[in-house]
């Protein structure tokens, strides 16, 4: 769109008619004949019929002159969208136990495939209740006896089924166990160095986006049986980077083993919801117990409401200045009629 710096400048354009009627006023006096017949008869020459075009030319230089003083600007109009986000680490228990078996929408899946399931619909949405994370930098930590990387904190949602696909129940004994200590530390540390890692992957400024808050979602259905940082020390550590801790218990009494379920004896879960409450409440965040997919689902939703961000649109016009190139064609016009003038209509005193 065309704006104009100095639109008062357009007051000008009115001395131009001024100027045109001193013009006239000051042409030399016409001679008198008699009859102008013979002069009609004589028809007109090229050159006579292009008179015109020097005067034209001086007063076209003159508006274009005006327009340039007004400072013409084309303005565009930039939206820069400044987000708020959260970083979220998902640290998931891939111990032998979490290999049992839980109801999910009618089908029996072991609890991990029921966890990756209802991970993957809060972060990408269920088109219902669960909106989905976009403006979330989410990154996942499975761990048995010893926590792994799984997917490093990332913008691109679009790759974390597969990387889902990846988490597989430990197969190893030498590697079974529950290690949640070293897992929360190890997600504290990821979500310690998040904006680092967000620079990495985007050509975006960092004022572009914003990390609200860092938290951690821990689901396990056991108790820590190994590794060598105790699971309330690692809160502490988390707490002392502002990083907050949601704890999730996965288990109880409608999650059957294969064996139990053709016994019919109900499978008992060995979480240790008093130290997952601590944890919890250390960091500021919160315990809940999922029995099954269902209550699982209503406590990622919880948290949804809980951790929420908000993204803001900054608009400015980028304004560009055009008075150049009408200085530029007021200065050819002026040069175009200053050559005629002393060439082809050159006139002889």
């Amino acid at each position: 769109m065309m704006e104009f710096g100095s639109p008062w400048a357009f007051l000008l354009l009115l001395v131009i008619p001024l100027m045109l009627w001193r013009r006239r006023q000051s042409e030399p006096r016409a001679v008198r004949y008699s009859s102008l017949n013979n002069v009609a008869m004589a028809g007109m020459s090229w050159r006579q019929g292009i008179i015109w075009l020097p005067p034209f030319l001086r007063v076209a230089a003159l508006v274009l002159l005006v327009i340039a003083l007004a400072r013409p600007q084309h303005g565009l109009e930039v939206i820069r969208d400044i987000s708020q986000g959260i970083a979220i680490e998902m640290v998931v228990d891939r111990s032998g136990s979490m290999g049992q078996e839980m109801l999910y929408d009618g089908l029996s899946l072991t609890r991990l495939d029921v966890v990756k399931r209802v991970f993957h619909d809060f972060v990408l949405g269920d088109g219902h209740k669960l909106e989905g994370r976009p403006s979330d930098l989410v990154g996942m930590i499975s761990f048995a006896r010893y926590p792994d990387t799984v997917c490093p904190l990332t913008l691109a949602h679009d790759t974390l089924p597969r990387f889902l696909d990846t988490v597989q129940l430990v197969t190893d004994r030498q590697e079974d166990g529950t290690a949640i200590g070293d897992a929360i530390a190890l997600a504290a540390a990821r979500l310690q160095k998040a904006e680092e890692a967000y620079l990495k992957q985007t050509d975006a400024a960092q004022e572009d986006y914003e990390i609200k808050s860092k938290i951690i979602i821990l689901l396990t259905d056991g108790e820590n049986t190994a590794g060598k940082r105790d699971p309330v020390a690692a809160a502490n550590l988390a707490a002392s980077w502002g990083i907050k801790i949601y704890t999730i218990g996965v288990g109880g009494l409608n999650s059957l083993n294969a064996v139990n379920r053709f016994l019919g004896q109900i499978a008992r879960h060995g979480i240790d919801e008093k130290k997952l409450k601590t944890i919890a409440e250390k960091s500021g965040g919160i315990y809940r117990l999922a029995k099954d997919a269902r209550s699982l689902r209503e406590i990622y939703r919880e948290i949804d409401s809980l951790e929420r961000t908000d993204v803001e649109s900054i608009r400015y016009v980028d304004h560009k200045e055009l008075f150049g190139l009408f200085a530029l064609a007021a200065l050819a016009m002026v040069g175009a009629e200053g050559l005629l003038n002393t060439t082809l209509l050159r006139r002889i005193p």
